[in-house]
């Protein structure tokens, strides 16, 4: 049951941004989903979530092309992580993406890990393929953690697998 909902809000709201998505292609919707705190036997959970990225608001920096994002995910142990932060596309050719970020968030452990703390940073890193001019494919690990600032700083080690379309 829990499941469907998921699959139906992410059917919903591909439809609906589909409809009022501009011509030019700026924005670019993340889609994934994989095995939250996969390092540990006794928390691990599948994951949902989305990402969005605005390329209006790219920069190109000494530090490569740089952009804002916000997203979140789910896991089925109703674990909830929202995030907002700032990733490097790196091109690396042939169809080739490679993408570091980090994303300060709000996490609510529900009935999944307990990390220590409601503000919680994220550190990834994507590898992405082009399928199309629009469409991307790729993986990602992930890594969040308090840096310390609560009582406890277990992180969790995440993988995904993720589906990028631009509208």
């Amino acid at each position: 049951m829990y499941l469907r909902k998921i699959i139906l809000f992410f059917v919903i709201f591909f439809t609906v941004t589909k409809l009022i998505a501009a011509e030019n292609k700026t924005h670019q919707f993340n889609f994934f989903t994989g095995n939250f705190d996969f390092s540990d036997d006794k928390q691990a959970a599948m994951l949902v979530g989305f990402q969005h990225q605005n390329k209006n608001l790219n920069r190109d920096t000494f530090l490569g092309n740089i952009s804002p994002i916000t997203g979140g995910f789910v896991t089925e142990n109703s674990t909830v992580y929202i995030y907002t932060g700032f990733e490097w596309n790196v091109d690396m050719g042939s169809g080739l993406t490679f993408t570091p970020s980090f994303a300060p968030g709000l996490y609510h452990e529900g009935d999944g890990k307990d990390l220590g703390h409601i503000l919680e940073f994220k550190s990834e890193v994507q590898l992405s393929y082009a399928l199309s001019e629009d469409t991307n494919i790729g993986l990602s690990y992930n890594h969040i953690s308090n840096a310390s600032i609560g009582d406890k700083n277990p992180g969790a080690n995440s993988y995904m697998f993720n589906f990028l379309k631009n509208f």
